[in-house]
């Protein structure tokens, strides 16, 4: 019962406020200079205000459980990203392969849909991809805040984020006119208290302590939870191959990431 540029310009801005209150509290203070502001404006549109909106938009017509899965791919987008760009990580076979497997699981998922024609749901799943994508360079970018509170990139790039959202929202969606649910209001609530302001605070922290690649990382875990939790509560269910595809993402997610996160800590 809201529309997504107007769901996710109040996420960014709650979230913002949220954040901004909290470095007040604390007793610290935002960064007044042009160069970092830009840079948070880059952020909010790699990290929210693109990829936010296109999730935000593919829902309403792909289940909860396949995004998370597409969603999961941002460690091998990082990656690749990393090895042509940046290229501040190493690349070995073991990520080579992974990127292979995961990319397989894509085409599985994606791949099968297009068969079908360039359906609606087609272009879901490609949107979830691109914001995929996004968020692997959002991780890439978050580098550039080293030094830096971690809530004071958050709430920088949720501030930007929102100031970019909020004119968008007036043109499009005349908010004034909707009438959303309890349940729409409860369920933007949840999403910027605990999926922005707290879990942006954790990003930044992550980029600094186990850099681009390490930080995205946690998608294998969050394939088997996202897909569960749409099982569960959505009464959503995969096709044959979104299992197969997950199973490639998971692998490959895995193969770039675990072993490299168990080899630091027996060190």
């Amino acid at each position: 019962t809201i529309p997504p540029v107007t769901f996710i310009a109040g996420r960014t801005l709650i979230a913002g406020g949220i954040l901004l209150g909290l470095i007040r509290w604390r007793g610290l203070a935002m960064p007044r200079g042009v160069v970092m502001w830009r840079r948070f404006i880059i952020q909010a549109c790699l990290n929210s205000v693109i990829p936010f909106t296109l999730i935000a938009a593919a829902e309403r017509s792909i289940d909860a459980g396949l995004a998370t899965i597409l969603n999961a791919t941002s460690p091998i987008f990082t990656f690749l990203l990393t090895a042509l760009i940046t290229r501040h990580e190493p690349v070995t076979l073991r990520k080579l392969v992974g990127v292979g497997a995961g990319i397989a699981g894509i085409c599985l998922i994606v791949g099968t849909e297009a068969l079908g024609g360039i359906g609606h749901q087609l272009w879901a799943q490609l949107a979830v991809v691109a914001a995929t994508v996004c968020y692997a360079g959002a991780a890439i970018f978050g580098r550039n805040f080293r030094g830096l509170d971690p809530m004071v990139p958050a709430a920088g790039s949720m501030v930007c984020g929102a100031a970019i959202l909020i004119p968008l929202s007036l043109v499009f969606d005349r908010p004034w006119t909707l009438t959303p649910s309890t349940e729409s209001i409860l369920a933007l609530f949840g999403l910027s208290v605990f999926s922005t302001a707290l879990a942006f605070s954790i990003f930044f922290r992550l980029i600094h302590t186990l850099g681009s690649v390490g930080t995205t990382s946690q998608a294998y875990l969050r394939v088997p939870i996202g897909v569960g939790i749409g099982a569960v509560f959505l009464g959503e269910s995969l096709g044959p191959s979104a299992w197969f595809g997950m199973g490639f993402v998971v692998v490959g997610v895995a193969a770039m990431t675990i072993p490299a996160r168990l080899a630091k800590l027996a060190q």
